[in-house]
């Protein structure tokens, strides 16, 4: 299997998708908004990949809630922004957030679905770019640790795999770099104190995805993503030995043609290539530059895979109504 993640195009893989997917061989897939309409039609989707390649595939999706949720009503749950969220809990935002993970868990796990892009472990500050800020779960590195700590851990008693990010810490971007290349100026000591101390606290997670941002203090030219000596603060200083995923390759803040990407991904140290939009003509240079997963990329992979957990039991209905009961007043419990 090659060393990435791809997306698809609508709610049906076609011919020529399976064709690609086969040849390619994907590690993973990661659905969209676009890739969704039904339990049953979403079933079927990764089905069709699975069966193509196999094997069980990974397959991803970004359901952190509020603005990036790729399930939505009238069939799934709503949630509010998790700053919104985690605010609203109060002194029990650890239980509240633990009853996030696990019934987001088990909305995707009942599709297929066993690896979520969450939790967010961004720090909000005053400069940071709204597409970040109300993702962030506070501006505190210790409570956003342990609060992404109770996410994840719902998520893993769910069957869910969790990914941190967006690593080293995405907080002081200033620019939305799905457009542009955020840059941050901030002195290495404190961002090693703030803003990389909950990637730090949560190093021991399976998988993490990096932020596309330059660092001047450690590289003042590449984003994270390209960077070899991000990429070793990343193992070193923050400790994370788990699967490294790059952001999508095809945000803006990246440059140059898209084979090139996935060669200097990996030649800066990322284990795994992530690709979202499904549009072939950018799939196929990436798949033809992009190596067989091997090495010490595999056994990460093979590992992160691992701790893929069997669901314990538990009650929607049930968790739905704790939850509540933690939030006080149902009028200001933010699940909508």
């Amino acid at each position: 299997m090659q060393a990435v993640i791809f997306g698809c195009e609508g709610q049906e893989l076609s011919a020529r998708e399976r064709a690609f997917f086969i040849e390619a061989d994907p590690w993973g897939l990661i659905l969209f908004a676009r890739n969704i309409d039904t339990p049953d039609q979403v079933h079927g989707l990764i089905e069709n990949v699975r069966s193509a390649l196999g094997r069980t595939l990974p397959v991803l999706i970004d359901q952190e809630g509020g603005r990036v949720a790729r399930l939505a009503p009238p069939i799934w749950k709503q949630w509010a922004p998790a700053r919104d969220f985690c605010d609203a809990a109060g002194a029990r935002y650890r239980a509240a957030m633990y009853l996030r993970g696990r019934m987001i868990a088990a909305e995707l796990f009942a599709l297929g679905i066993d690896v979520n892009c969450a939790p967010i472990l961004d720090l909000a500050g005053d400069d940071t770019h709204a597409i970040i800020k109300n993702r962030c779960y506070g501006t505190d590195p210790g409570a956003v640790a342990k609060a992404g700590r109770a996410l994840s851990e719902g998520q893993a008693h769910g069957g869910v795999l969790s990914v941190i990010k967006h690593i080293p810490g995405h907080g002081r971007g200033n620019a939305d770099s799905h457009l542009g290349l955020p840059r941050v100026d901030t002195g290495l000591e404190e961002l090693r104190s703030h803003d990389f101390a909950p990637f730090k606290a949560l190093s021991d997670l399976p998988m993490a995805m990096t932020a596309h941002i330059v660092y001047e203090a450690i590289d003042p030219e590449l984003p994270a993503t390209l960077s070899p000596a991000v990429i070793r603060e990343i193992r070193s200083f923050i400790g994370f030995s788990g699967l490294l995923i790059t952001d999508d390759l095809s945000m803006n803040a990246l440059g140059g043609a898209f084979g090139e990407r996935a060669r200097r991904v990996l030649g800066a140290g990322c284990d795994m290539i992530l690709h979202c939009n499904g549009n072939l003509a950018e799939m196929e240079p990436v798949a033809a530059n992009t190596p067989r997963l091997d090495g010490l990329s595999l056994l990460r992979a093979d590992a992160a895979l691992a701790r893929r957990q069997v669901p314990d039991d538990f009650d929607p209905i049930e968790g739905a109504a704790a939850l509540k009961n933690l939030m006080g007043d149902i009028s200001r419990c933010p699940m909508i």
